[in-house]
């Protein structure tokens, strides 16, 4: 295929590369913030517990009704003005208009996730059970140890399918941090495609890469599933 140019298409791809550890510290740190988050309104949805049940469920709403890429927007333009705000109100001298976008895509990316984690523990919870807390209660079990020695090692092989799903939409997701300059794979790629108008090759260099991202953390969720199911037998 003549009109690839092959060269450029292999250099860019270890630059595509080096994107990589945005992404994937982008995805790490934005499932580390989401993940309590998400279990705690998803318990909240569960009990129906007043005010944080209608937030969780006005918040999920936002979430699903809203393109990713308008929310980086939104919230990129939102969270600077906030904080002027705040710093100016406490006479904080702080260059707000310097700050690393990898900040703002941590917030950004956990409060899109955080969402997305809520109906994922929803659905894995209500798998198990209720019995089962009524029994753990019978032996002496606290609701919280309940919850840690019963109640999740069986949600979590049911919500791992789901969890998969959630962490490679994530980590697809992070592609459109270049809206933000962020430093990831798909910003490294363009702009070495810019000089020469090789978009052709940079695309490629970027599918590939996160082709291959994606392929390693479902074979890592599978093997992590398998491990997890025995607790699923334990139970039968």
């Amino acid at each position: 295929m003549g009109f690839i140019d092959w060269q450029f298409l292999i250099n860019t791809f270890f630059i595509a590369l080096s994107g990589v550890p945005v992404a994937l510290l982008v995805t790490i740190i934005s499932l580390i913030v989401a993940v309590p988050f998400g279990f705690l309104l998803a318990l909240s949805r569960i009990y129906e517990i007043p005010v944080l049940n209608s937030f969780a469920k006005l918040y999920i709403s936002f979430v699903r009704g809203t393109p990713i890429i308008i929310q980086i927007f939104v919230l990129y333009a939102t969270i600077p003005l906030l904080l002027n705000g705040l710093f100016e109100k406490y006479q904080i001298d702080y260059p707000i208009y310097e700050i690393n976008p990898l900040w703002y895509a941590f917030i950004i990316f956990s409060f899109n996730t955080t969402a997305v984690l809520i109906e994922v523990f929803r659905s894995a919870l209500q798998t198990v059970s209720k019995g089962q807390i009524e029994a753990a209660h019978s032996v002496g079990l606290t609701t919280t140890q309940a919850y840690r020695r019963i109640i999740i090692p069986q949600a979590l092989v049911a919500a791992m399918p789901n969890l998969c799903t959630a962490t490679i939409n994530l980590i697809k997701a992070t592609s459109l941090g270049y809206a933000i300059s962020l430093q990831e794979i798909t910003l490294k790629a363009k702009v070495e495609a810019n000089f020469g108008y090789n978009y052709l090759e940079a695309y490629l260099d970027i599918f590939i890469v996160y082709l291959l991202i994606c392929i390693a953390v479902e074979y890592l969720f599978k093997w992590y599933e398998k491990r997890l199911s025995r607790y699923k037998s334990a139970f039968i």
